[in-house]
This record gives C-alpha cells, sequence and structure tokens, in this order.
C-alpha cells in the first residue's frame, strides 16, 4: 500500500513539475517575443461599420507612432483585427481565432454591447491563461458587475451614466416628461435602464417607448416609431441606438413637423450621425441637425488646450492609418477628425501605458496587476486615469455636446431648450 501511495506521490510531483516546465516554456516564449499581438473583433462593415474603422484608426495612429520610436522594449505592436459586423456569432469565432490561434497578449477595442456580452463567457473559460479584454467600445454594465468585470478593464464611463447625466439635465430645464427609442438588444436595453432608474430618484417614469431592429439602415422608415413616441406627448427623447437608425427617426420626426430636442449616447457616432442627416438636407431643402444633444465619454477633439488633442491631431494627420483592405466597406469614408477615433486613440495611449509599466518581463500573468496599480494617471486630457482591484473603470466623466456652426460643439447651457 505504501509503495502504491509512494508511486502516486512521485507521479503527481513528475506532472506538477512538467506543467511548471512548460508554462515557464510559454512565459519566456511570450516575454522573449519581438512583437505583442493584440486582438480586436468590431464592426468594420454593415450599417455600424463606420465606428469600427474610426475606433482602429484612432488607435493605429497612436500605436504607429510607437512602433516608429522604438516599440515596448524593442517590441512592436501589431493589432490583429477581425469583422464582426456588430453581429454577437462572428464576434465569439473571432474571440476563440485571436486566443486559440493567433495567440494574442490581451484583446482590445471590441465594440458593442451585442456583441462583447456575448464574449464575456468566454473570457471566464479562458481565465486560467489571463486573457482580459480592455477598453471595449460600450458603456453596458454586464461587464462592469459580478462575476465579468474581473475579466475586463473599461476606460469609458457607462451609459448608466450618460442617460443619468442626460436626464438630470433635462430635468433641470423643466423637461420631466422623458421618452426613449432605442435598439432592441442589450444595448438598448442597457440605455432604457439607466433612463428608468434615474427618472425613478425624481419620482418619474419614461412616458413612451419605441424599438428598432438592429442593422436598420438610414433609408428605411421610422414613421411608425414616430407616431408610437409622439402620442406620449414628451419634452424629450433619449436615444439609444446606432448611427443609421438614429439618423433615420430624427429625420423622419422632423419630417412629421416634431422638433422635440432629442439626445443621443456616445455610442452613436456623431459624425457619421450628422453626415447622414446633412446630405438629407441637402436633398430635401429641410432642416434636421437643430435641437440635437450628444452624450460624449472623452472631451471634444477641437479643444486644443488638451495636449492628448494635439497630439491626436498630429498623429492622425501624420499617419492617416485605415483598416487592412479586406476590412474596409465600400461606402467607407475616414473622417479626417471623430470622438470614436479620438476614444480609440486614448485607448491605445493608456495600453501603451501599461505596456511599459510590465517593464522587461511582458507577460499574460503579470497584466492585472500592473493595470489595477494605476492611480491618477494624466494621459493629456482633463481628468486622471485611475483603476484598483474593485474598480476596473478608468474614468467617470460624461461630457455633452450640441451640432453648431457645422460641428458638435460642448454643450454648458441647457437654457435654451428650458420650458418656460
Amino acid at each position: 500500500m505504501k509503495v502504491k501511495v509512494l508511486n502516486v506521490v512521485r507521479f503527481s510531483f513528475k506532472l506538477l513539475v512538467h506543467l511548471i516546465g512548460i508554462f515557464l516554456i510559454f512565459s519566456s516564449a511570450e516575454a522573449n517575443s519581438n512583437e505583442i499581438l493584440i486582438g480586436m473583433s468590431a464592426a468594420f462593415k454593415g450599417p455600424t461599420g463606420g465606428l469600427g474603422s474610426e475606433l482602429y484608426r484612432g488607435s493605429m495612429a497612436y500605436i504607429n507612432y510607437i512602433n516608429d520610436n522604438g516599440g515596448i522594449n524593442g517590441k512592436k505592436i501589431i493589432i490583429i483585427p477581425y469583422d464582426d459586423g456588430y453581429n454577437p456569432t462572428p464576434a465569439i469565432e473571432n474571440t476563440i481565432k485571436l486566443i486559440e490561434k493567433d495567440n494574442v497578449f490581451l484583446l482590445f477595442d471590441y465594440l458593442g454591447t451585442p456583441t462583447v456580452t456575448r464574449v464575456l463567457p468566454l473570457l471566464k473559460s479562458y481565465s486560467n491563461r489571463n486573457i482580459y479584454l480592455f477598453f471595449p467600445f460600450t458603456g453596458a454594465e454586464p461587464h462592469r458587475q459580478p462575476p465579468y468585470d474581473k475579466y475586463v478593464f473599461n476606460f469609458r464611463a457607462s451609459y448608466f451614466q450618460e442617460t443619468e447625466g442626460l436626464v438630470n439635465n433635462f430635468i433641470k430645464i423643466g423637461r420631466k416628461r422623458i421618452a426613449v427609442f432605442y435598439q432592441a438588444d442589450a444595448y438598448g436595453r442597457s440605455g432604457w435602464n439607466g433612463v428608468k432608474l434615474t427618472l425613478a430618484k425624481y419620482g418619474l417614469d419614461i412616458v413612451g417607448e419605441a424599438t428598432y431592429k438592429r442593422g436598420t439602415k438610414f433609408n428605411e422608415s421610422m414613421k411608425i416609431q414616430v407616431d408610437i413616441l409622439r402620442k406620449s406627448n414628451p419634452d424629450a427623447i433619449i436615444s439609444v441606438g446606432a448611427y443609421a437608425a438614429c439618423a433615420a427617426f430624427i429625420r423622419d420626426a422632423r419630417d412629421s413637423g416634431w422638433n422635440v430636442p432629442i439626445a443621443n449616447v456616445s455610442f452613436v457616432g456623431s459624425e457619421f450621425l450628422i453626415d447622414l442627416l446633412m446630405k438629407a438636407e441637402q436633398e430635401t431643402g429641410k432642416t434636421y441637425t437643430k435641437n440635437l444633444i450628444n452624450s460624449q465619454v472623452v472631451p471634444s477633439y477641437e479643444d486644443i488646450s488638451l495636449s492628448a488633442v494635439r497630439q491626436y491631431r498630429d498623429l492622425i494627420d501624420a499617419y492617416d492609418p485605415i483598416p487592412p483592405d479586406n476590412l474596409i466597406d465600400k461606402n467607407y469614408k475616414p473622417l479626417r477628425y471623430s470622438f470614436v477615433s479620438f476614444e480609440g486613440f486614448l485607448n491605445a495611449k493608456l495600453l501603451v501605458e501599461i505596456l511599459k509599466r510590465m517593464g522587461k518581463q511582458i507577460v499574460k500573468s503579470n497584466i492585472k496587476q500592473v493595470v489595477e496599480g494605476i492611480k491618477n494617471l494624466d494621459i493629456g486630457i482633463d481628468v486622471n486615469v485611475s483603476f484598483s482591484p474593485d474598480k476596473h473603470q478608468g474614468i467617470d466623466k460624461v461630457y455633452y455636446t450640441t451640432f453648431q456652426d457645422g460641428r458638435f460643439v460642448p454643450l454648458k447651457n441647457w437654457d435654451r431648450w428650458k420650458i418656460k
């Protein structure tokens, strides 16, 4: 009996040594590689494709600059991008491919709530490989709450914070009857929930709601949704959607003679929204760009008092990066500057700082501790970035803009919409 036990112990010890050896081999290979592979799955094509393309452009402007100046201790950062069309199944497939086949160091710049929420269980299942998702372009709650918050690091404020701010500002100016137009999925519902919870603090409720299907195009009619919401007689509308559908809703609302203030959250893609509306104005001679408010999660790229804005504009102009040929949508035209590409730029700037802090041992097993140790980091905007073991969101600030003089400008005073 003692011999059998002794043999089992010896076998277990040998197995442990073997596993440790494998771990050390992989860690050594990871640390000694001359490239840092970063995986990205986002919408590059379809009605939301402009968002993924702009996010990629902003990140690559900074990464190209870093690579041209020595990289990270001589290692070049390589982004491996895949298109998921803003659909969950391709996002899942892309994630498995990035982890299993491409052996990426981390996941980065994912786009959209319906895709990210479906990827979260994968992150949990790969937790033994220390795989984390960094700075997804979504403000939804699932990856900000247990059990998945530990596998995701966010840069931006949440949709709850965006919608809370919009509701608070509308109520301050007497607009208490708020309706919601939203995408019928996890993204839209996340924004809807933020509006509802904030209104409840005032003893109020959503007065009307209308939805649309993800993937809706600008040339589709939103007259039914307009009629539904108009019957509820709201003082303001908060839209939680993508630029094509939200622009179609605004167009049809204004065509019906309804000029109620309409607010959109950051995911909408402000410049793409306005581009569609301005083209429609040229075709019809009508006005579609008044009484619009957009919340943002990064400062205005027009604010050149901020060092990050100046650097962003310089590097976007210098490198003018575009997605790989196989990911370019035939209808996509790069924007010179945009809130989305600026967010991508800041994502990359923060990522580079994290990689630099890892020193010469750039291995997956170290990354969580490094990120959670970041406190009051100045990345060149008007707020500092901080993380901790209990807080995986870098900043909380929300910005507000309105369309004026051909561009989105910071909104400091809401009194123009005040109910007298």
